[in-house]
């Protein structure tokens, strides 16, 4: 059965033990890149050929309404060394280690004001057993 992203949630502490939500989080990206393809084409083959090689990554986004208080406490931990978390509604979860920005987007007349954080993995994201 299908799950929703109700309840989803980013938590991140100092070790995998004590992680924790900080704030609400509206969307994400990408948790797990695709692998580079190196290609092992040779003359005789009628169609390129690739093998996986390693897997890319991009920072991981996260938006989150803008409060002042809300971008205070994600910005007290930008650049820190940090366990992250993201756990679904039905009790799985994604885990990394890594470090995140802060950043916050333009916006114009009638829009909702949001900031972003972008964490930079140093570990590959893996389901959490």
């Amino acid at each position: 059965m299908a799950i929703s992203s109700f309840g989803v949630t980013l938590k991140w502490g100092e070790s995998a033990e004590t992680v924790a939500k900080v704030v609400d989080i509206k969307d994400f990206g990408d948790l797990i890149g695709e692998p580079n393809l190196l290609e092992t084409t040779t003359l005789s083959d009628a169609q390129v050929t690739n093998i996986p090689g390693i897997r890319s990554g991009d920072s991981i986004p996260f938006t989150c309404n803008y409060t002042k208080a809300d971008f205070d406490k994600v910005y007290a931990d930008e650049g820190k060394p940090l366990y992250y978390e993201l756990a679904f509604s039905d009790g799985s979860a994604f885990a990394w280690q890594g470090q995140h920005t802060v950043g916050v987007p333009g916006k114009g007349v009638d829009e909702v004001l949001e900031f972003t954080i972008n964490c930079a993995a140093s570990t590959p994201v893996t389901p959490k057993a």
